[in-house]
């Protein structure tokens, strides 16, 4: 069963190649009598092919700083307005992002299972019979999990495939594949290959588990029909973005793309869509107003890269919107 749908890499330092190393072989001269002298005898060069010895390269991983590490959020939206005057207007009118109080990575892994494809009122109620049957918040451990039985999960609201998940999660603590330690300390790309080998947690569920839980300040949520329909509406697409294109139209919102769907996420809820990411009729019309503004004015300094000669017909085309295309 598919994950549910709700709404960047270092480089290592140049190395050079070794080459072929030129050795002088001293050959031995047979002795003379008297061997006062030995005579110039030129110098037979061999050519020694240079043996590559492969070597660890440990390179230190520097994580980003939490988006809750003190004034770092506010370092990110002034960077966002500079960036990307787009967003100006969203960060003006909705306010700072709520980020979630810390959570031990393996009681927030289980909550966002139970919550998949579930109203908030439901999923609560689900998550305070399992913190119960738990024996409470800081007993949610794989051990405990491990012991619960299908069954069990299964009289309190759970499914026969969420308790799979559940389980599928606690073994992989178990068996030392996971850790809270191991999960803080990953990089971006490593804990989203990580979490997503474990079963029913998919790249939403990542996603948003690594802006909400742990604060990480450069995610996108690129198959999040919400986030895509934002995109939409802020650059005025005709249609909506494919989650391959999302990287390259929200480049600009690097390292801070967390920050900016935080936006987007708010923006899309106030104005209101149908499925194809279009306004249904309930926006903020200064707001609306103000994004029409700066989509028109965007669109003219973009203008004259959209246009080309060709040089087989002389006829000047108009080119696809920079967007993605």
């Amino acid at each position: 069963m598919a994950e549910e749908s709700a709404s960047p890499s270092l480089s290592s330092p140049n190395i050079p190649t070794p080459t072929a190393i030129d050795v002088a072989a001293i050959v031995p001269i047979k002795a003379r009598s008297p061997p006062t002298k030995l005579p110039s005898r030129p110098r037979k060069i061999r050519r020694i092919s240079s043996t590559v010895i492969t070597s660890t390269i440990v390179s230190e991983i520097v994580l980003s700083r939490s988006l809750s590490y003190p004034g770092e959020l506010e370092i990110a939206i002034n960077y966002l307005k500079s960036s990307d005057p787009l967003l100006i207007p969203l960060i003006q009118t909705y306010p700072l992002p709520n980020l979630e109080v810390y959570q031990p990575p393996f009681l927030a892994l289980t909550k966002s299972i139970l919550f998949q494809q579930l109203a908030y009122k439901a999923g609560s109620s689900i998550y305070t019979r399992f913190v119960s049957l738990c024996g409470g918040e800081d007993n949610v451990v794989a051990d405990v999990v491990l012991g619960l039985t299908p069954q069990q999960l299964r009289q309190i609201g759970v499914s026969a495939r969420k308790a799979s998940y559940l389980h599928d999660l606690a073994r992989k603590y178990e068996n030392g594949i996971l850790s809270d330690k191991s999960i803080v300390q990953m990089d971006d790309k490593s804990l989203f290959t990580m979490l997503t080998m474990v079963s029913g947690i998919g790249s939403w569920s990542v996603h948003v588990f690594m802006i909400f839980s742990l604060h990480r300040p450069d995610v996108l949520p690129i198959h999040d029909l919400g986030i895509r329909k934002g995109v939409k509406m802020l650059y005025g697409l005709e249609e909506l973005p494919r989650p391959s294109q999302m990287d390259h139209l929200c480049e600009k919102w690097k390292p801070y793309r967390s920050v900016a769907s935080w936006y987007i996420w708010r923006y899309v809820e106030a104005m209101g869509t149908n499925s194809t990411g279009n306004l249904v009729g309930n926006a903020d019309g200064s707001l609306q107003q103000q994004m029409l503004s700066m989509q028109q004015q965007q669109q003219q300094q973009r203008q004259p890269n959209q246009q080309f000669l060709d040089p087989v017909n002389g006829i000047l085309n108009v080119g696809a919107c920079a967007w993605g295309q």
